[in-house]
């Protein structure tokens, strides 16, 4: 039996559209759910922060399966760079990334939202929260039983909830020349340099509609660092085959938050996912995919819990959260052990090889806290 639609204006509210709340709005809504998210940006292919990349897992187990052929294209392989520009080609029997024309594939997920339902509100910010009664009354929406912040590395939600906040970032800053292309088109180029991307790596890639240059590096707010990309271009141009004369038409940059999973991720029906909850891989590739599974699932345990036949979706958040323990450790790693010389040195090594079909291509087993993760899911789906 759904929420009592006298005692509330709808059942969930969800802040924010990118791919975390999405992906929980949508499956809430396709359960019978009354759901409603609220995105400040009139457009929601407007001003984004993510790179949009798409590893194998959420192009084939997720709603973004369904995405036009026309928003996306797919990469192969990856070939990884050393400081001094040599490189080496890694790929894995199967395996394959998404790059993605991202403001057109937000655009198809806003529509997705609204065909199956969602009441998608452009434009309107979520300002304030309070708890009532069993539920949480919202500025602008009224009562509602339940609230997810898919809100971003600064959530407002946490912060209006007592939820936990992000406090470890890495920033990010991405060029998109469109029309461009690559002579190896069919390749993610990533780059290691302690120069331009200290903690973390470059990137360079086709895209469906021309080519995406990026870098991040770790973020310390007592010395903001803006990364040097127009360095860093100039430095891989003809590494790549990018021409030098391109001039970017667009360019985002943004905080990523690289420290794991928050405390608390919910509690008293408000919850967490996404970039607020810190769910974004903290080394490279996955973010997109564990963003959505997670939204996924906390849409699915809502639905649930609403009609009576499952457990409180906030154990549901916290149980399925990726903990990322490993990329963690390796996050931490780099941070204080970054050099350019093992790189330059040992590229094409067997440990060297190995360690990054890891990272790139999931290659390993399921830890515990996956298997843990994937439990939960199940816990979550299972009367779905």
């Amino acid at each position: 039996m759904l929420t009592d639609t006298a005692r509330f204006d709808c059942d969930l509210v969800v802040v924010g559209a990118s791919f975390a709340g999405a992906a929980c709005a949508l499956a809430a809504a396709r359960a019978g759910l009354r759901v409603v998210v609220l995105e400040r940006k009139r457009d929601p292919g407007d001003k984004l922060r993510t790179t949009g990349i798409v590893v194998k897992e959420a192009a084939e187990q997720t709603w973004l399966s369904r995405a036009p052929d026309s928003c996306v294209h797919r990469v192969e392989r990856v070939r990884l760079y050393s400081p001094n520009l040599r490189s080496m080609a890694l790929s894995a029997p199967g395996y394959y990334f998404l790059t993605t024309d991202t403001p057109r594939l937000m655009r198809w997920l806003a529509q997705e939202l609204q065909r199956h339902g969602v009441d998608l509100r452009l434009g309107a910010s979520f300002t304030q929260a309070e708890r009532d009664g069993e539920g949480w009354r919202i500025e602008g929406v009224g009562r509602a039983r339940f609230l997810v912040g898919a809100d971003g590395a600064k959530s407002r939600v946490a912060e209006r909830t007592g939820l936990g906040r992000t406090h470890e970032f890495l920033y990010g800053i991405e060029y998109e020349f469109p029309g461009a292309s690559l002579p190896e088109s069919g390749a993610l180029h990533c780059f290691v340099s302690k120069r331009y991307a200290p903690g973390y790596i470059g990137w360079v890639a086709q895209n469906p509609t021309g080519v995406q240059a990026g870098l991040a590096l770790r973020h310390d707010p007592e010395r903001a660092r803006v990364p040097d990309i127009d360095g860093f271009l100039a430095r891989v141009r003809d590494a790549v085959g990018l021409a030098p004369d391109l001039q970017p038409a667009a360019t985002r940059a943004g905080l990523i938050p690289c420290g794991g999973p928050v405390f608390p991720l919910a509690r008293d029906g408000a919850m967490l996912t996404g970039d607020a909850a810190g769910i974004v891989s903290p080394v490279t590739a996955g973010g997109i995919h564990s963003a959505w599974a997670h939204g996924e699932t906390l849409g699915q345990a809502i639905a649930l819990h609403a009609r009576g036949v499952g457990p409180a979706p906030e154990s549901i958040a916290e149980d399925a959260a990726p903990r990322f323990r490993r990329k963690r450790a390796l996050r931490w790693a780099f941070d204080r052990f970054q050099f350019d010389w093992p790189f330059d040195l040992l590229l094409n090594s067997t440990p060297l090889r190995w360690a990054a079909e890891q990272v790139y291509f999931h290659k390993r087993g399921l830890s515990e806290e996956e298997i843990q993760a994937d439990a939960a899911r199940s816990r979550a789906s299972e009367h779905y």
